[in-house]
């Protein structure tokens, strides 16, 4: 069972627990390198059963050792769920006890399916996206935002396997078939599953600077796609 902790340092590791597709994941305030101060603002990351799991943990990964950001996760009812892959995770809030966040993030997956039409999802994204600072998804989660009406008028993108089913959530969106991530104002919205963690980078670079993000992929051995129109899965935007 993943825990998360909103004012833990950082993820350190998994470990198994009995039951097959389980695993706790250890948050050490005590990891090495250099501790931030207080975290003063919080990135929310709405999930729910059958959510995908990278779609969630890239960008943890890239935001979970940001000086003053607090990271946790939210579901409708507090209570644990299960990823598509099998991990289950223990939610720091509720929709009716979470603070309003500074960042939000709704990641895609088999789940975002049926929640299209969830009356209560869609008005906790309306109700935290009007004080947001960012609002983003990652992969079918912009079909949530399109569905809230948050993305009225705005470009966007999602993952190019569901295209077509994404853009018919809401015809008042531009979506572009052609884009690793999209920016318009303060919303951020990725391509399918490891593109999130591109995004995550580039939102790093937005609220920080380039070589913060240059730092956070380099810790995590990971090679950054920082151009959003590099996008090897691209299809017809229409």
């Amino acid at each position: 069972m993943i825990r998360s902790t909103a004012t833990a340092t950082t993820l350190m590791g998994l470990a198994s627990l009995p039951g097959a597709g389980t695993a706790q994941v250890s948050q050490d305030a005590g990891a090495a390198g250099p501790q931030p101060g207080p975290r003063t603002r919080t990135i929310g990351i709405v999930l729910f059963q059958d959510f995908e799991t990278l779609d969630v943990f890239g960008p943890v990964q890239m935001w979970g050792r940001l000086a003053d950001h607090a990271l946790g996760f939210v579901t409708a009812d507090g209570q644990p769920v299960r990823s598509s892959q099998g991990s289950v995770i223990v939610p720091d809030w509720s929709f009716a006890s979470a603070p309003q966040f500074d960042v939000l993030m709704v990641p895609g997956g088999q789940g975002t399916r049926p929640l299209v039409e969830d009356a209560a999802l869609l008005g906790f994204v309306r109700q935290q996206d009007g004080s947001t600072s960012w609002t983003t998804s990652v992969c079918t989660g912009a079909a949530i935002l399109a569905r809230a009406g948050v993305l009225d008028g705005r470009n966007a993108t999602s993952n190019k396997r569901a295209f077509d089913w994404v853009k018919r959530q809401s015809d008042k969106v531009t979506w572009h078939g052609r884009a690793r991530w999209v920016v318009d104002g303060k919303y951020v919205t990725s391509s399918g599953v490891s593109a999130g963690t591109d995004m995550a980078l580039a939102l790093v670079e937005r609220l920080y600077d380039r070589a913060t993000a240059d730092e956070a992929a380099h810790r995590a051995e990971y090679r950054w796609n920082d151009d959003p129109q590099n996008d090897p899965f691209a299809v017809a935007d229409s």
